[in-house]
């Protein structure tokens, strides 16, 4: 076998040999593995997600919450119509009292002299009556067969008419008397619930005077009284007269619902009863006034509560939830939309007024725009994003409508 000369002369050049050939594959399979770790250039990022709601028209019934105040239907001052010392208190404070029913007695002596003295009165006069109508008939008996002037047989016939008068005039007193007899028996003009009294047994009384004796209120049925602005009315006439709103129900007898001062909703509606044609001008309201129901006696005069009344249906509304819209410096309403290249735009709204916990959008928005509700922080107008289901239920709109 031939070896060649070089490996032939000496096995300590073989091992140099293969030393150098072993360093060379190593640097040979370092620069390769360098090679394969450099780094790559990064992948773009995913668009970030957004929660989004296809936006849909639909019939709204808009309502208005306004404050009241409760006012007795019937409210009424005990009052004395002569004057006297209060004998008697027939009546239970805070008691319910009838029409008619004996409230107070005032003593009545001398009233009961003065119809005696009346009587007699009218006595004397009936009797002086009798006389005069017999002097006058003779007189004009003899005065036909000319025993008598003339002037005697008038002043005969003056004296009976002026009897005649004093009858009426004495009957009248009489009348009188016996009224005032009456009115020291004081009756409860209405019936209702009555109050504290004003004054006690032994108290003297006038007629005329200022202060009453007790207050009796009819809470059968009671008003609220509420002010709307006149600015707000004339709203709701154009609206009207555009055709974005229509009457829910006639407004003579649209339902009126209670709001009570704990946050509790009435049992009864009410209905409205008038709207007055002039405008306050130190507050720039119009008062209306509704009837409500008061069974139990719930409802207290000067009670303060709220009012709510239908204004009307509006057709074709947009309600968008209260986290869809934003507001800049001046207040301006802000909605996020994702347009069909899923970027997103930004658009401004009037959204003046919520219906329950959405607004109703008037202007900047319409039905099949997808609005951003989640992940608005993420979403800057011109980017493109990922539209998905928002994480939590919207209110008002149902699950698959958000899920588109």
């Amino acid at each position: 076998m031939n070896v060649p000369h070089f490996i032939s002369r000496s096995p300590r050049r073989v091992g140099i040999v293969l030393a150098i050939a072993t360093i060379a594959l190593a640097t040979v399979a370092a620069l390769l593995l360098r090679h394969d770790q450099t780094p790559q250039p990064p992948a773009p990022p995913e668009p970030p997600a957004v929660g989004v709601i296809e936006l849909r028209e639909q019939t709204v019934s808009l309502t208005s919450e306004l404050p009241g105040r409760v006012v007795a239907r019937e409210i009424s001052e005990v009052r004395p119509q002569v004057s006297g010392v209060i004998r008697q208190r027939l009546f239970e404070e805070g008691a319910t009292v009838q029409e008619g029913q004996l409230l107070y007695v005032i003593e009545d002596a001398p009233y009961r002299a003065a119809v005696v003295s009346a009587e007699g009165r009218l006595a004397e006069a009936t009797a002086t009556i009798q006389s005069t109508r017999s002097k006058a008939r003779r007189y004009d008996a003899l005065l036909s067969q000319a025993a008598i002037s003339r002037q005697d047989a008038e002043v005969a016939r003056d004296a009976y008419a002026q009897a005649q008068a004093s009858v009426r005039t004495q009957r009248g007193a009489l009348d009188a008397a016996r009224a005032d007899l009456g009115f020291t028996r004081i009756l409860a003009p209405i019936s209702g619930s009555i109050g504290r009294s004003f004054v006690t047994v032994g108290a003297l009384v006038q007629a005329g005077q200022l202060a009453p004796l007790a207050l009796i209120n009819r809470t059968d049925e009671v008003y609220v009284d509420v002010r709307q602005s006149a600015d707000r009315m004339l709203d709701l006439r154009d609206s009207y007269d555009s055709g974005n709103l229509g009457p829910d129900e006639d407004p003579a007898t649209a339902k009126m619902r209670l709001i009570l001062p704990n946050g509790r909703a009435y049992a009864h509606d009410g209905t409205l009863r008038f709207s007055e044609a002039v405008v306050d001008p130190t507050t720039g309201s119009v008062a209306m006034r509704a009837l409500f129901p008061n069974p139990d006696g719930k409802l207290l005069p000067g009670m303060a509560v709220r009012v709510v009344f239908t204004e009307g249906i509006r057709q074709r509304a947009i309600l968008v939830p209260q986290q869809g819209i934003t507001r800049d410096a001046k207040g301006g309403g802000i909605a996020l939309v994702v347009g069909d290249d899923d970027r997103v735009v930004r658009k401004a709204v009037v959204a003046d007024r919520t219906v329950g916990s959405q607004w109703l959008v008037t202007a900047g928005l319409s039905a099949g725009d997808r609005l951003v509700v989640d992940g608005l922080s993420a979403a800057q107008p011109g980017q493109r994003v990922r539209p998905v289901a928002p994480q939590h239920a919207m209110p008002g709109v149902p699950d698959e409508e958000a899920s588109r």
